[in-house]
């Protein structure tokens, strides 16, 4: 297979019109990078690419990444070098309703894009991957070396991914950065970019959303746990802060011709309690609430090891402090939210 490009080479992104992806684009395009963006907008938004297409060169394609013969047609039109995957189906409630279009959509969709890359000659690809593919953690802070034993079929579905990535690793160089997210938040407000989910299931919209009295009281699942003060832990990491460990893994791949995992987290976990504090001093707005039973599968702490994220690619979160998170998020919610 003969590999194509270099790290100034465009840049193919399948689900480029996503909360992560747009901003991926966004930042990516002002750092002076070439981009091409493939997503159907089945959930994602043509106005987020149009962000990006005002301060660099981004072409958009409307079109199923999971098109084989389109794929290898934008490889060839555009000279692409390397590609990132942010195109799949996310809500880990819906995904054990209904697990068939979620082994569709993320994995048999991602092989199918695959296939079309290395067919075209392109051999590197930074994979969005989750810290939900190692289940429930058997020790914290988690690092990549936890087994994985994910408990929904979304986790599934992305260690699937992984492990073809691994195997055309071996079998073809094929090479790839799986990047395990822990907690996405934030946004990137100056740009109008930030989360449109459609339901909303990740917390900081959602308290935000019920601090400013849209939507009820938000939802507490669960205040019984073993952390500090009962309320879940997780890891948040701001947007902007992801978008540029993918550059970095772009990079990575391009200097190194050698494949990587690792996690993206800050080592350091909030409370729900903690954000809700967060939103109402951000807001200036208590948040009203309502403690309800736990959801099944729920683990009581997820925070990540990332040191190899850190030594590998030089990555160091900016953004990713809570307050800032929270402040950013708000921001683009009010915008988005005023006549």
């Amino acid at each position: 297979m003969t590999i194509r490009g270099n790290v100034q080479s465009p840049i193919l992104v399948a689900g480029g019109a996503g909360f992560i992806g747009s901003t991926f684009v966004y930042l990516a395009a002002k750092a002076g990078r070439k981009l091409v963006v493939l997503d159907d907008l089945s959930t994602g938004h043509r106005g987020a690419v149009a962000a990006a297409e005002a301060v660099g060169d981004v072409r958009f394609v409307a079109g199923d990444v999971a098109d084989g013969p389109l794929v290898e047609e934008i490889v060839a039109e555009y000279k692409i070098g390397a590609a990132v995957h942010f195109a799949a189906r996310i809500e880990v409630g819906e995904s054990v309703r209904d697990p068939a279009q979620f082994w569709d959509r993320n994995f048999v969709a991602t092989l199918r894009f695959v296939d079309a890359l290395r067919r075209a000659g392109v051999g590197r690809l930074v994979f969005s991957s989750t810290a939900a593919v190692y289940g429930i953690p058997a020790r914290e802070p988690l690092d990549e070396a936890h087994p994985c034993a994910p408990v929904n079929p979304y986790g599934a579905t992305k260690l699937a991914v992984e492990q073809m990535l691994a195997s055309y690793d071996r079998a073809y160089q094929f090479r790839s950065a799986r990047l395990r997210y822990f907690n996405a938040a934030g946004a990137l407000p100056e740009a109008g970019l930030g989360e449109r989910h459609d339901p909303e299931t990740h917390l900081i919209p959602n308290v935000i959303a019920a601090a400013l009295g849209q939507g009820g009281p938000l939802s507490v699942f669960g205040d019984d746990f073993p952390t500090r003060d009962g309320t879940c832990v997780r890891d948040y990491v701001h947007v902007a802060d992801l978008a540029d460990a993918h550059l970095r893994a772009l990079d990575f791949l391009a200097e190194r011709d050698e494949s990587l995992t690792a996690n993206l987290g800050t080592g350091n976990g909030a409370t729900v309690r903690e954000v809700i504090e967060a939103a109402a001093a951000v807001t200036g707005k208590p948040v009203p609430y309502a403690i309800c039973g736990r959801r099944e599968g729920d683990p009581p702490t997820l925070v990540a090891a990332s040191g190899h994220a850190r030594a590998a690619l030089g990555w160091t979160p900016q953004r990713s402090d809570l307050t800032t998170i929270v402040e950013d998020a708000y921001r683009f919610f009010v915008a988005r939210n005023t006549p």
